[in-house]
């Protein structure tokens, strides 16, 4: 299946600025990422994981302002990497070839399944901040993706899951949640992300709570093959 990207905002709601855009895979007739991911055989997930880094990078040296600071923010599943200097190279390559700067590069990592070898997995950190990289885990708060896997891995960032994020206005178990969240994540130097927001009391809690790098439908939904119009809502 031939595939393309769809960007989706990250924003720094004390600035309006956009501080990434996340690629996110989509099928170029239309089909949505689980349904391109569904169709990927477990042989071909390196090979796979490989296309969807450098088309988004490919696709980010023609949307993205080049002498702008907006980091390109792509998936990866971290047990399809077997190598991490195999795909700092291609992605590397990939940026030579559009001009744009691998300093802007963030990877967040993600996994349906428990990880069985955290080494390598630190591993693949390790190289990608050696290369100047940002690192993020992703859904952050939900399945396996919890305080365990930030001890071990210690990221740049982490993206709070929308399960942490739904209702957050009405709910104070989990405005508690995630200011502790916060607490531990600022005493370990790592950045959070609040993402799934979708309505603005949901975004003025996060933004009373402390929280300073949004995404979601509230504030720009993805764009195929394009970089969507940010919409502040508080």
């Amino acid at each position: 299946m031939a595939i393309t990207m769809a960007f989706q905002p990250i924003v720094d709601i004390t600035t309006g600025s956009v501080f990434a855009y996340e690629a996110l895979v989509r099928g170029t007739d239309g089909q949505s990422a689980g349904e391109v991911l569904s169709s990927v055989d477990s042989d071909m997930i390196y090979k796979f994981d490989q296309a969807c880094r450098v088309k988004a990078i490919e696709l980010a040296g023609r949307l993205f302002v080049h002498d702008g600071d907006a980091k390109l923010s792509i998936n990866f599943m971290p047990n399809a990497v077997y190598e991490p200097d195999a795909c700092i190279r291609a992605s590397l390559a990939a940026a030579r070839r559009v001009g744009f700067d691998p300093g802007r590069l963030m990877f967040e990592f993600t996994e349906d399944e428990r990880m069985l070898d955290v080494a390598h997995v630190r591993h693949i950190i390790e190289a990608y901040r050696a290369r100047g990289f940002t690192t993020a885990i992703d859904d952050f708060g939900a399945g396996y993706a919890g305080l365990g896997l930030l001890a071990d891995l210690h990221p740049d960032m982490l993206k709070l899951d929308m399960a942490l994020i739904r209702g957050i206005d009405g709910s104070a178990s989990r405005r508690t949640i995630v200011a502790g969240v916060l607490q531990i994540a600022q005493a370990l130097g790592v950045e959070c992300i609040a993402e799934g927001i979708e309505t603005t009391e949901e975004l003025q809690t996060l933004k009373e709570v402390g929280v300073r790098l949004c995404q979601g439908y509230l504030l720009g939904r993805p764009a195929v093959d394009a970089l969507p119009e940010v919409v502040l809502g508080v």
